[in-house]
């Protein structure tokens, strides 16, 4: 069986402070520290290798019962880290609040219990932790019945009932909001946008929904944020970046207004921006792109932006971000200088980086690749993208890599391959209901290319299909969609005019 990583994962996982938070703690326990062995040869490791710290702790008598010494570290080590990070959360702080109540009630000190109730009351209320609140209410109560028995009548219950009501109200109103995110998230993330009209009437019914659609639904700041970014998501899903840049900045002016729910919410902060990048992306807004870029990195200089999932969540949607951008507007060269970078931190942060995230880096480096005249690499990323294909996981991204696959090979003279993969691309993008054209008119005008022997006629072939492609586009929005993942437009001219891709890039966008 293969030796389990969990404990090398977490302990790579730990910061110098953190570190030295644990050692101080361990020297101040007695007896035997066989873990502290194991621990700092582990530390020392850059990959684990179960066989080699058999091999040098073979003396020792713990190294018998290894699983359960590497079981007891672990403990140790996230036991290390909930007393670290004791004062550094609002959570932790209301859950040691709350043990404190619990431990004084236990000893008959309700005076002393009261000040604690209200103190982390206080805080509960300020940060809209409502399960806190509505615990510490259910303290409070308890606390009136013992101060009754005592003859002390100051405080009323209807108030208290009339408050625990209000919270139970908050509750249920956010976590409704929370349902409608996962909805219009697995949409989301399923195919990046909506490609037909089933897909958009779902969208439609989340974005009707009276506590989307209704003002005033939100009764909380925590409710409101989400009830913008699920209406940023829905735009965004049908590609309307107007609409969904109008509720992507409401949700962030939300937050922005109350420190201390952004500082909580942090996750949904970074990923507010990151969407308003890509928005501004898509609808050529390239100047507020670059600032939204800037913007994302200065997070992470910031006090509560400085976790790892933190740290990764600004990484993945700068850098990605970068990468589009550049790629956008022809400066491949610009984005080839950021690989060193990207993959420096893809390699510190390894599995922490979701599949999707890998994804759009792949994608976006064949076409950095691409750009700059590399097409054998870029072949290589675009088949790293196509031989993981999920079925669940923005199929957008499979799709049109199909298409990018066809148009690399093509620029490599592998004419018999494109003409034999053309067959499976086309029952590819056949599998699901779209209701954009741009992808048919592909494959027709590609199928002619491959056919083709004679140098004027391929000029033929593409003169039509760049005239074909143009009017298609002009006359249906939805069939912008090619743009935004590769520039057929551009990649046409650049064949017709006999001028490099990112020229044709560069051209096409200053006329846009």
């Amino acid at each position: 069986m293969k030796p389990s990583v969990e404990l090398f994962n977490l302990i790579k996982t730990l910061t110098k402070s953190e570190k030295r938070f644990f050692k101080l703690n361990s020297s101040l326990q007695s007896g035997e520290k066989n873990y502290l062995k194991i621990f700092d040869y582990i530390e020392r490791q850059g990959k684990y290798n179960e066989e080699e710290l058999k091999d040098y702790f073979k003396d020792e008598v713990f190294i018998k019962h290894l699983p359960s010494e590497k079981n007891h570290l672990y403990k140790l080590i996230l036991k290390s880290l909930r007393a670290y990070y004791s004062e550094q959360s609002v959570s932790a702080i209301l859950k040691q609040e709350i043990k404190n109540v619990e431990i004084l009630y236990r000893k008959a000190l309700h005076k002393e219990c009261v000040k604690f109730v209200k103190r982390a009351k206080r805080m509960a209320k300020e940060y809209e932790k409502f399960y806190y609140w509505f615990e510490l209410i259910s303290w409070e109560k308890k606390l009136l019945e013992e101060a009754y028995e005592e003859g002390i009548f100051n405080q009323n219950l209807d108030k208290l009932i009339e408050e625990e009501t209000l919270v139970i109200e908050k509750l249920r109103n956010l976590a409704e909001y929370h349902i409608l995110y996962s909805k219009i998230n697995y949409i989301f993330r399923s195919g990046g946008f909506t490609r037909n009209e089933g897909e958009r009437k779902v969208v439609d019914e989340i974005a009707d929904y009276h506590l989307i659609k209704g003002k005033n639904t939100a009764i909380s700041s925590r409710a409101t944020t989400i009830c913008y970014y699920i209406k940023g998501l829905c735009a965004a899903s049908k590609r309307d970046y107007e609409e969904a840049l109008i509720n992507f900045r409401k949700s962030k002016t939300v937050m922005e207004s109350n420190d201390k729910i952004k500082n909580d919410l942090e996750q949904r902060y970074i990923s507010t921006l990151g969407f308003m990048l890509q928005c501004y992306i898509d609808s050529y807004d390239f100047d507020h792109a670059k600032m939204m870029i800037e913007e994302l990195n200065g997070l992470s200089k910031g006090k509560y932006f400085n976790s790892i999932d933190s740290q990764v969540r600004i990484f993945t949607a700068s850098c990605i971000g970068e990468l589009q951008l550049f790629n956008r507007i022809g400066e491949f060269q610009k984005s080839l200088e950021t690989f060193g970078h990207i993959e420096h931190q893809l390699e510190r942060f390894d599995d922490k980086i979701t599949k999707e995230k890998h994804l759009l880096f792949t994608y976006n480096m064949a076409y950095t690749y691409f750009g700059i005249g590399e097409y054998k690499t870029a072949l290589k990323y675009i088949n790293i993208v196509l031989n993981d294909n999920e079925k669940k996981l923005r199929q957008d991204i499979y799709s049109f890599a199909r298409i990018f696959n066809l148009i690399i090979h093509y620029e490599l003279s592998n004419t018999d391959f494109v003409e034999y993969d053309l067959k499976s691309a086309a029952r590819y993008l056949s599998k699901y209901e779209k209701d954009y054209k741009v992808e048919e008119l592909f494959i027709t005008y590609f199928k002619q290319l491959a056919k083709s022997t004679k140098e004027s006629k391929n000029k033929e072939i593409l003169g039509e299909f760049y005239n074909d492609l143009n009017a298609l586009i002009e006359s249906n929005e939805r069939e912008h969609v090619i743009l935004e993942y590769f520039d057929l437009l551009a990649w046409i001219a650049s064949k017709n005019e006999g001028i490099p891709f990112s020229e044709a890039v560069k051209k096409r966008i200053s006329q846009n």
